[in-house]
């Protein structure tokens, strides 16, 4: 229950970064895909998650080139989890928003699709 507080706490205080990057992904404005703010997922809260994509974007501010180890080993586990992590860092959405949707864009483009088509059974 820990987790779940501390995910909303940080729903309920994003930085400036993180609101921008929601008003451009929320409501499926992104390749048709929708994502979730402040998501547990194992021990780690993500800013963005799309588990239909089974994508994370997370934004970072200047904290997060100090914690360089600490952000590898976190990747790695929500690799490993079967999720694609894209790192922003908070002054590429703050100043080129634009570039930014248009990268996650081409990620999710990138990605096999989640459902592949099976033949009918009986038909030809």
């Amino acid at each position: 229950m820990e987790q779940q507080n501390r995910a909303q706490e940080l729903r309920r205080n994003p930085t400036e970064a993180e609101v921008r990057l929601w008003r451009a992904i929320s409501a499926r404005k992104v390749a048709g895909v929708r994502f979730n703010r402040q998501v547990p997922i194992g021990p780690f809260i993500c800013d963005f998650v799309s588990r239909s994509a089974r994508s994370i974007i997370e934004v970072d501010g200047g904290q997060h080139a100090v914690d360089a180890e600490q952000d590898a080993a976190r990747a790695r586990f929500l690799e490993f989890e079967g999720y694609r992590v894209v790192r922003l860092w908070n002054n590429e959405v703050l100043q080129n928003l634009n570039g930014v949707i248009a990268e996650i864009e081409r990620v999710l483009a990138a990605l096999p699709s989640p459902n592949p088509s099976r033949k009918r059974e009986g038909s030809f």
